[in-house]
């Protein structure tokens, strides 16, 4: 008999510790674990309605207000996740009996130990609070980013930004992650307003005063455009000569746009250029004399 109750002993204190700490610990942690996912489904309809409610734009431009409350609500969340769950562990120390006053000691031990690794954690963390706080870009932003020990710069859409990564999509679909700490220099590309520039080249002969009126002219075709007008914040204005060789002058034209849509309008104007340009018989020819000497030496 004493046999078989030392047996089912140990049975039984665990029994009786899962219906008291144990279950204690359990529902603390459940709770947690819950309480976290709220707050994260919170946070994510908090975002939707910000998105859904952009006053500038389309779906791919959002306001700077829109873009820094996004990111804002996206910090914040994350912020509380990590309160609850560090509130958590201190309950579930608490109720295994573990006392806190003695832990202090082996933790700053650790905590130095460990203070050396955590640095560049620390630093992407106070990075991104800057990010943050000075709206230096934000969710929907294109921009291009320095990256230490990167010899080509990240260029992309901003999809997520928190404290302590820059998280963004390129052209080509991939997601590039960037820690804060690492970024030395951040180009925005949609600021408030973007512009696209589109130097024209003709040739050195060519009347500039004529080569000036068509290109007006294609401003003023292109403002009046629906489709173009709906991106362009005024008419493309014509800069004027900006470079000169002995064969060619540039000639450069600049369009005010809406954030991130500088690409689109260029590639638009280009193309209207082109065509007028060809339409009015100026176009750069390649030097013949060159040509007949490439194929001299043939």
């Amino acid at each position: 008999m004493e046999t078989t109750a030392a047996m089912f002993a140990p049975t039984r204190n665990l029994l009786d510790w899962l219906s008291s700490s144990g279950l204690a610990v359990s529902l603390t942690v459940l709770g947690a674990v819950l309480m976290a996912r709220l707050v994260n489904w919170g946070g994510s309809k908090i975002t939707d309605r910000i998105d859904n409610n952009y006053k500038q734009g389309d779906a791919l431009v959002r306001s700077e207000a829109t873009k820094h409350r996004h990111s804002v609500a996206q910090v914040i969340t994350w912020v509380i996740i990590t309160i609850i769950y560090v509130i958590a562990t201190m309950k579930v120390l608490d109720q295994l009996n573990l006392p806190i006053g003695s832990l202090v000691a082996p933790a700053t031990v650790l905590g130095a130990a460990l203070g050396f690794g955590a640095q560049r954690v620390v630093q992407d963390i106070l990075a991104g609070f800057f990010i943050i706080t000075e709206r230096q870009y934000g969710f929907g932003d294109t921009v291009q980013l320095a990256v230490t020990g990167s010899s080509e710069d990240a260029e992309g859409v901003i999809e997520d930004v928190t404290l302590r990564v820059t998280r963004m999509r390129n052209s080509d679909g991939e997601v590039i992650t960037v820690p804060n700490g690492q970024i030395v220099k951040a180009v925005n590309l949609s600021k408030d307003w973007a512009r696209a520039v589109i130097d024209v080249p003709v040739p050195a002969s060519s009347d500039i005063n004529r080569v000036n009126e068509v290109l007006h002219q294609v401003g003023v075709e292109a403002f009046a455009d629906r489709g173009l007008k709906k991106l362009l914040l005024d008419e493309p204005t014509v800069m004027g000569v900006e470079s000169l060789t002995v064969d060619e002058v540039s000639v450069r034209v600049v369009a005010r746009t809406l954030p991130g849509k500088q690409f689109q309008v260029g590639r638009a104007l280009r193309v209207r250029i082109a065509t007028a340009m060809r339409r009015q018989g100026i176009t750069v020819e390649p030097d013949l004399q060159t040509v007949q000497v490439a194929e001299g030496e043939g």
